[in-house]
């Protein structure tokens, strides 16, 4: 009897977590629970849930957590009353066939009465509040911020330049931030020729012009004249960055229908992040709602309707499940700031250094380093600003005033540590940075401006993996040869990197357009990589050019930037050659968790 009316009042007023209180002390009494029990721990759970659900259907809520309390104070009753009482009776009904079956037949009748009561009032009550959340869901305004983008793309042809690639169509997702303005991935918008938009609900499709991309952060900015469009319209809010185990909801337009898509997860992890699109890394979230092909661009919301970032990539291996990324608010808010600032995108700064951990005792030992501390400079790109006050071998203990660990992590938010190169994506291109560093075992204090990184060419593997050694360099690559009686034997090259002409290094392809105008030898000739050599006479060279277009239908011998005059900007022609080796432009590429890029 005292078991029984105890749970009564369990089932009249307990929160969530008395429920879970409730059912270990439940468990404390039966080692192994009945199905007596489960059954009322889950009928509880139930018209709980519903009592809070609404104040309109509170009356009906209580007459169910009535209700409730007296089929459970019987049954219980009941489940009580027929246990043995003593071990002996007990020993003999697991021992005896037929009075083992009678338990058995008495527990059984049990149990279906409580499911029979359960699916008569609870699954009523779970399923009106089901069909209220679809009904605020359906209804929500944020989902009507979120439209369908429509993409074509006409990609270049790096094998033959003076055309493109046949065009080919992508859909997405983009979302309304208001001042008759979006935002949605750069790689939905990638390569574009023509952008539509599709608001939901709605069959027209609305021309959008690309404002910015930002391929290091993957995101686009986009706008629509049109004011049709904008009717009704309420932009999104954009929201904090989340905390582990926020809920996540993801709004979009995958593949798999036309409709708009809702799927939720929660946070997973934020982390400094590698953006496959841009070879970048920055701030990320991870989350495990589903993500998949039409989802980019998408926003992410809390549990408040705001929206905490933009879904852009997943990770998707034999070993991994649920792992999908979102952009936080953190990089789309700076992204925007960028483009007000200087009326374009601009890109994130970086400070242009190759750093190592000093995880080591005997390595911080060995750099006069005493306290467990700093990141070790490797590498310093040499046309960074760095490159003027940072050496190989210096130690960087400080960015701005913000200690920074051995690992090459810093303080985030209150019990967590992230990358270092997070403080630097807080910056803007142009801003001034204090470093604290360790030179030789002296504490020091300097100076730098941070600016984007420029990657060279990403043709060829190798300059993928290159640093520029001045500014305004370029890779000059021989994509093929188009073959004619001039160029007899040189027919298969193709994808060679251009070295020297006439023992001239180039510097870029205006630089290699100019050297060829200015030539006034016999002949022409080229040096390329592993040392292979063509020449070309070049008078004879000349005269031919006119039939090569001709014949391989090209337009024009050269861009309208190529004919521009060539100005020599260069003063220090000992940084042509200059080799610094091979180096990734990425954390990603690294391979090693030891190195990081800054």
């Amino acid at each position: 009897m005292a078991i029984g009316a105890a749970s009564c009042c369990w089932l009249n007023g307990t929160t969530s977590v008395d429920v879970a209180r409730a059912s270990l002390v439940s468990h404390s009494f039966f080692p192994s629970p009945h199905p007596t029990f489960r059954a009322l721990i889950s009928m509880a759970a139930n018209c709980k849930s519903n009592g809070d659900s609404s104040s309109r259907r509170s009356a009906t809520n209580s007459s169910c957590n009535r209700n409730s309390a007296k089929e459970a104070d019987v049954i219980t009753h009941k489940f009580f009353f027929g246990k043995p009482k003593d071990k002996k009776h007990s020993f003999y009904r697991h021992h005896d066939d037929r009075n083992k079956d009678m338990g058995r037949s008495q527990s059984s009748g049990i149990q279906s009465f409580v499911m029979q009561r359960k699916d008569r009032k609870g699954s009523a009550f779970e399923l009106k509040e089901q069909q209220a959340e679809a009904a605020n869901l359906q209804n929500a305004a944020f989902l009507n911020a979120v439209v369908k983008v429509y993409c074509t793309h006409t990609a270049p042809d790096y094998s033959l330049p003076w055309q493109k690639q046949r065009q080919y169509t992508s859909t997405g997702s983009a979302f309304m931030i208001g001042d008759g303005k979006l935002l949605t991935n750069a790689h939905c918008v990638e390569h574009y020729t023509q952008v539509k938009l599709k608001r939901r609900g709605d069959d027209t499709k609305y021309v959008a012009k690309v404002l910015a991309r930002g391929i290091d952060c993957d995101i686009a900015l986009l706008s629509v004249e049109n004011e049709k469009f904008w009717k009704g319209a309420e932009p999104l809010l954009l929201g904090r960055l989340p905390h582990l185990q926020d809920s996540v909801t993801v709004v979009g337009y995958p593949l798999g229908g036309d409709t708009i898509s809702v799927t939720k997860g929660v946070v997973s992890r934020i982390e400094v992040t590698s953006y496959a699109h841009g070879s970048s890394d920055l701030l990320g979230i991870q989350i495990d709602a589903a993500i998949n092909p039409g989802n980019s661009g998408g926003p992410a919301f809390n549990d408040q309707g705001e929206c905490i970032g933009v879904a852009f990539q997943v990770l998707r291996s034999d070993d991994t499940e649920n792992i999908g990324y979102v952009i936080p608010t953190t990089v789309v808010s700076h992204f925007l700031e960028d483009y007000e600032r200087n009326g374009k995108y601009t890109g994130f700064p970086c400070l242009g250094v190759l750093l190592q951990k000093l995880e080591n005792p005997a390595l911080r030992s060995c750099l006069k380093v005493t306290s467990n501390e700093g990141v070790l400079v490797r590498r310093v790109e040499p046309t960074s600003d760095a490159h003027n006050v940072l050496k190989e071998g210096d130690v960087i203990v400080n960015f701005d005033g913000v200690h920074v660990g051995c690992e090459g992590t810093v303080p985030f938010r209150s019990t967590e540590r992230i990358a270092f190169r997070y403080l630097i994506s807080q910056k803007f291109s142009g801003d001034s940075v204090e470093l604290g560093i360790i030179r030789n075992g002296v504490h020091m204090k300097v100076q730098t401006i941070l600016n984007p990184r420029v990657h060279l060419l990403k043709l060829v593997a190798k300059a993928r993996y290159s640093l520029a050694r001045f500014k305004g360099e370029q890779i000059v690559i021989l994509s093929q040869v188009l073959a004619n009686e001039v160029n007899i034997g040189y027919e298969d090259m193709g994808n060679q990197q251009v070295l020297k002409l006439n023992g001239k290094h180039i510097r870029n392809i205006h630089h290699l357009a100019h050297l060829v105008d200015s030539c006034k030898d016999k002949y022409l000739v080229f040096e390329f990589e592993d040392n292979y050599l063509v020449v070309l006479e070049r008078e004879v060279a000349a005269a031919a050019s006119t039939c090569i277009l001709k014949d391989y239908g090209i337009p024009s011998e050269r861009s309208s930037d190529l004919m521009e005059p060539y100005l020599d900007n260069f003063t220090d022609n000992s940084a042509v050659d200059q080799d610094i080796g091979d180096s990734p432009v990425s954390n990603e590429e690294i391979g090693f968790d030891g190195l990081l890029w800054a």
